[in-house]
């Protein structure tokens, strides 16, 4: 019994994500797609009423009271405010915990993030459970290292998403064919390359983030980094993931994400946990066991990178695809298996239980529907 206490939430609040309707006069649906939608009942005219007011304004006392009013028998909006939330249906208007409260201290910066706040509804039964992992990822810090077409909008989803730092490094100057909707904007071609991403990312924030001192940026492989993620311009190094480029990262336990295009493929993974999961090199070991050639491909195909002066393929459709992918995939939190599908991927917060959980269900779903193949290990 104190369990099912602890589900009621002091400020009751019916998800406003699910969209309700009657199936006949004493059954209510909630929810329009399978696997959201639930059904109650039955049902008489007055609680169908009452439902309208658990809408995130009245506390259970209150709620208490205007039951009285509509004549509903004693005990019976106890009873119904805990069947709801016993169902999922129920969500707190003030819960979630001080970074929460934090969060709703600034309107404008939730208002942004509503869309996101609704998605994580629908998969947290907890009532205030989705405002905690909404607040959650505001002070985490994320770096993406290349800013070309995925890198550039990659970095605008996750300070979209809600981030609250993200740092992109790279080299060079924008060139024209670097722009991309959601990324590095046409105005910025001529510009350094990971100041303009990094401005990107800060224009799509939902929130001001901190801006750091050009002169003392974080080291590589700061921990301070919830993740790095690994977006390089050149598709051999997305291809072949040279090892070194991630030892200070795995010395300082810092998990890092690879992601990019390799001619008309999508490539997403691995994601790297130190100690807990396998890296680049164990990658490189592992295909060198299986084709014996390929360490001697490796070395032709790096030495001739950078002595090329052609564009190297990357439409807009499968780098933005990429991107998208690869941000659902760090942002990606625990979910139970019946929820894991093609259909929705969870933004919330960093969770190091992520792997066994998401991942392979991100990469299924990709393969399955097209967009990217599987990198074996």
């Amino acid at each position: 019994m104190e369990a099912m206490e602890a589900m009621v939430p002091v400020v009751p609040m019916v998800k406003p994500a699910l969209r309700r309707g009657w199936r006949d006069l004493h059954t209510v649906q909630f929810g329009m797609a399978p696997a959201h939608a639930m059904t109650l009942g039955p049902m008489d005219t007055a609680t169908g009423s009452f439902l309208d007011l658990l809408n995130g304004t009245r506390g259970l006392p209150l709620l208490r009271e205007e039951g009285r009013r509509m004549d509903l028998p004693d005990g019976h909006v106890d009873g119904l405010v805990k069947q709801l939330a016993r169902s999922g249906l129920l969500d707190d208007a003030k819960g979630g915990g001080p970074a929460a409260d934090a969060l709703r201290g600034k309107k404008e910066v939730l208002d942004r993030l509503r869309p996101d706040l609704g998605s994580l509804s629908l998969v947290t039964s907890e009532p205030g459970d989705a405002m905690r992992l909404l607040a959650a990822p505001r002070s985490l810090r994320v770096q993406v290292r290349g800013a070309g077409r995925v890198g550039a909008v990659l970095a605008s989803l996750l300070a979209g998403a809600g981030i609250g730092e993200v740092d992109v490094r790279d080299v060079g100057r924008v060139e024209r064919w670097d722009v991309a909707p959601g990324g590095l904007p046409a105005e910025s071609v001529g510009d350094r390359r990971d100041e303009a991403a990094r401005q990107a990312a800060r224009r799509s924030a939902p929130d001001r983030p901190p801006r750091r001192d050009r002169g003392t940026p974080p080291s590589d492989g700061d921990p301070g980094f919830s993740l790095v993620i690994l977006t390089p311009r050149d598709d051999v190094a997305v291809h072949a993931p040279p090892p070194s480029a991630a030892e200070p990262l795995i010395g300082s336990g810092t998990p890092h994400l690879y992601a990019g295009v390799v001619e008309a493929t999508g490539v997403v993974g691995p994601l790297v946990l130190p100690g807990e999961t396998g890296c680049a090199g164990c990658l490189h070991e592992a295909r060198t066991d299986r084709d014996p050639a390929w360490p001697r491909l490796v070395a032709q195909w790096r030495s001739g990178s950078g002595k090329s002066r052609h564009v190297r393929p990357c439409d807009l459709t499968l780098a933005t695809t990429v991107a998208g992918l690869a941000a659902a995939h760090a942002l990606a939190n625990i979910v139970t298996d019946s929820e894991l599908c093609e259909e929705y991927i969870t933004p919330s917060m960093f969770d190091h239980r992520v792997v066994p959980a998401v991942a392979s269900a991100v990469a299924d779903a990709a393969v399955r529907t097209g967009v990217a193949r599987r990198k074996r290990a």
